[in-house]
């Protein structure tokens, strides 16, 4: 089994995917920007309770310092580091002209350079192994670009393309990665509970008459799902044990966890072979494939 940090795993998809690898009999180290809190107690009972490896470690994706105590810390106890889940995010809601630039500076500072800075601490000792496993929790939002929440969606676009573009740097290396793509959630995590709103108010309010449809967006996410489906969270988390199951160089690039009526696959499959004939006219076939050291 495969030794695992997860970002942003205090909670959410970040804290279900945790306890599902450790229970999958992973190693887990449970990053999050404070072990104090009772979320981190939680999975120190559960690792107690269900004996199984699961460790919370400090980790703040906005501090390159804190990023490398922590991989520093993961190798000197564990020697090895297999896989990297870069979950951890903001969500920030509202209309586009009341973010501030602070405000969208601050979401890809988690969002997106959070990830880079993660990366650019455990990609030397992947390098150095040639073996290792990106695996990144996107959003099928960067295909369907859903209203009110423009920076966010633009920081998790920016996000999946950073993914997209070092897979082909690390791929030659034998380094994998893994985009998994969640569908809408409107429960099971603190997401959108603990959501920013743009910061300034006066222009939220030259939006006024657009309120009526911020009020019912939670209505309009779930007419997404069909009669009866009631999304779950924890599918998410049970995917990318499934992924992390399957043998080294074999995981899919992209894999989509949606209950929506709408399929995303088509546009993937689409946008994949787009690539793939991109790619082979530059003569790059090569890196789209985990090289076998």
């Amino acid at each position: 089994m495969s030794t695992v940090l997860i970002t942003g795993a205090g909670t959410g998809i970040g804290n279900l995917t945790a306890r599902a690898l450790a229970r999958a009999g992973h190693r887990v180290y449970a990053s999050m920007r404070d072990t104090t809190t009772d979320h981190a107690e939680e999975l120190r009972k559960l690792a107690t309770d269900e004996r199984i490896d699961l460790r919370p470690i400090v980790l703040d994706v906005q501090s390159e310092e804190s990023i490398q105590q922590a991989i520093d810390a993961i190798l000197g106890e564990s020697g090895v580091l297999d896989v990297v889940v870069q979950n951890a995010g903001h969500l920030a809601t509202g209309y586009v002209e009341a973010f501030t630039a602070e405000d969208i500076a601050r979401l890809f500072d988690i969002n997106v350079l959070g990830a880079q800075r993660v990366n650019r601490a455990v990609l030397p000792h992947f390098r150095a192994r040639r073996s290792g496993t990106l695996l990144y929790v996107g959003s099928t939002s960067v295909l369907d670009v859903p209203p009110f929440l423009g920076p966010y969606v633009a920081s998790k676009a920016a996000f999946d393309v950073m993914a997209q573009a070092t897979r082909y740097e690390v791929a030659p290396l034998g380094i994998e990665s893994v985009i998994v793509m969640p569908g809408p959630f409107t429960r099971g995590t603190n997401h959108f509970p603990n959501a920013s709103r743009a910061s300034d108010s006066a222009v939220t309010q030259g939006y006024a008459e657009l309120e009526p449809f911020v009020a019912r967006n939670l209505q309009a996410t779930n007419s997404l799902f069909p009669e009866g489906v009631d999304p779950d969270p924890v599918a998410v988390a049970d995917e990318i044990a499934r992924v992390l199951a399957l043998p080294y160089g074999t995981r899919p690039f992209r894999t989509v966890v949606d209950f929506t009526r709408f399929s995303v696959d088509d546009i993937n499959e689409l946008s994949t072979s787009h690539i793939r004939r991109a790619m082979h006219h530059m003569g790059y076939e090569q890196l789209l494939t985990v090289a076998h050291n």
